[in-house]
């Protein structure tokens, strides 16, 4: 029996919103690391106030691309520029469709001449296999699945582990015997620990300083071991599954966009290509927010903050639209900080909710009616609230503007989307985007 597609299951559904509203879907959570070590709360402050330890082993989908091709088939297929992409070197690949609407994006770097690894969710991933083989391009893949899909089981082929917090220089320096080479920001260097070789990307998360080392698997369980052995007299804190989800809500990135590829009668073949039971597939919709027209959950590469990353310099699908479109993008992304005083009394019905994490899309309104969505929303307890990554039109988006978030699950198709739902609101302020100041100002500015 044949793999259904995407498009089977669009068809089935009778819509691409029918298939993918999903009212009370559980939130993703990275797989096979525990959901929590020193617990939540503890494991947030430790980025903001010491070090912590995070395993991102497990749940990146990674893809290779090497040959002759490689870099044309993505510079053909992304908005970054390529004419400045040093080896050694990663970036957030920005693929889009015709229309200007990021398909999702990723981490790219490059290991060689002609050889990239491109992770994350594996959205791009599809996108770019199937435009290099649509185009005859020069290139081979191999793969490696995250752990919960793997087939057969087994190890991924790397360890990912990120040293992130104000104390996270002190503990590399302890584990490697002194200070790693001297790397701009999202560069990678070589480094060893006794003989074993892995690298070094200078990273941050939620505005602080940090560095996610990358190597063979063979070589995870002793490089794990040296970290928390280096870490323990400077309170290293392990980062788990929930805690995980939540340094993105500060530091301003929209995790997991809506591909835009539902709609547009020349991608029916794409549809077709790709299998129903994938993210593209499978990533729910959910919130007070609803529309039945999938392209109003689309997102342009500026609304997400990636304007600066955007080179004209080439030529590459979706160019024409985004050169439209730069000086005409009707929304923004903010944070909002909710009203802690309305947080527990509506979203903790009298109490301190604890952690709360959903990616669903709610609806951010004034007196004037909509305003803007939410695509990211967790309890930060540093801030002593909850924060939501949102998207907002640009006349609402000054710092300090009082709008309500619609705290409500809609049930889809056949209910208006502008129904009254009785749902409560959340008071909420708007803030920038990163939230963290020292991620807004400080921790890009020698990339």
């Amino acid at each position: 029996m044949a793999t259904p597609s995407l498009q089977d299951g669009i068809d089935e559904a009778g819509s691409p919103v029918k298939l993918l509203w999903k009212p009370g879907a559980a939130p993703w959570t990275p797989e096979v690391v525990e959901r929590e070590y020193a617990g939540w709360r503890q494991e947030q402050a430790a980025w903001h106030e010491g070090a912590a330890l995070l395993n991102l082993s497990h749940h990146m989908y990674d893809m290779w691309i090497e040959g002759p091709d490689a870099t044309r088939l993505l510079a053909d297929f992304g908005a970054n520029n390529f004419e400045k992409f040093a080896v050694g070197q990663a970036k957030q690949y920005i693929p889009v469709t015709k229309d200007g609407n990021i398909v999702t994006d990723g981490i790219l770097a490059r290991e060689a001449e002609n050889k990239y690894l491109l992770s994350g969710i594996p959205a791009a991933q599809h996108w770019v296999q199937y435009q290099a083989e649509k185009g005859g391009y020069d290139v081979a893949f191999a793969t490696d699945a995250s752990s919960a899909f793997r087939q057969g089981g087994g190890d991924p082929k790397l360890f990912r582990y990120q040293i992130q917090g104000p104390l996270a220089k002190d503990l590399v320096e302890r584990a490697f015997g002194g200070p790693l080479p001297e790397t701009k920001f999202f560069h990678s260097a070589p480094v060893a620990l006794e003989g074993r070789q892995f690298r070094a990307l200078r990273h941050g998360m939620a505005g602080q300083a940090g560095f996610e080392f990358i190597g063979p698997w063979e070589h995870a369980a002793y490089v794990h071991e040296a970290f928390l052995k280096a870490g323990e007299p400077l309170g290293l804190v392990q980062v788990g599954a929930l805690a995980y989800t939540t340094p993105s809500v500060e530091s301003g990135w929209i995790p997991s966009p809506v591909p835009g590829i539902y709609s547009d009668p020349d991608l029916l073949d794409y549809r077709k290509h790709i299998a129903l039971y994938g993210v593209e597939g499978q990533r729910p919709l959910n919130g007070s927010y609803f529309s039945e027209d999938i392209e109003d959950y689309y997102c342009s590469p500026y609304e997400l903050g990636y304007g600066k990353m955007i080179s004209f310099n080439h030529d590459f699908l979706g160019r024409d639209a985004l050169e439209k479109e730069k000086d005409a993008v009707r929304r923004t992304k903010v944070t909002l900080l909710f009203d802690a005083d309305d947080v527990r009394e509506i979203i903790g019905q009298g109490q301190d909710p604890g952690f709360l994490l959903t990616y669903a899309r709610h609806r951010v309104e004034n007196v004037t009616g909509l305003v803007g969505m939410t695509m990211q929303t967790a309890s930060i307890d540093p801030v002593g609230s909850v924060l939501a990554l949102t998207l907002i039109d640009k006349e609402h988006a000054e710092p300090g503007t009082e709008v309500w978030v619609v705290w409500g699950e809609h049930p889809g198709s056949g209910t208006d989307p502008d129904a009254a739902l009785g749902f409560p609101r959340v008071r909420a302020t708007v803030q920038p985007a990163p939230f963290n100041q020292h991620a807004r100002t400080l921790y890009r500015r020698n990339a």
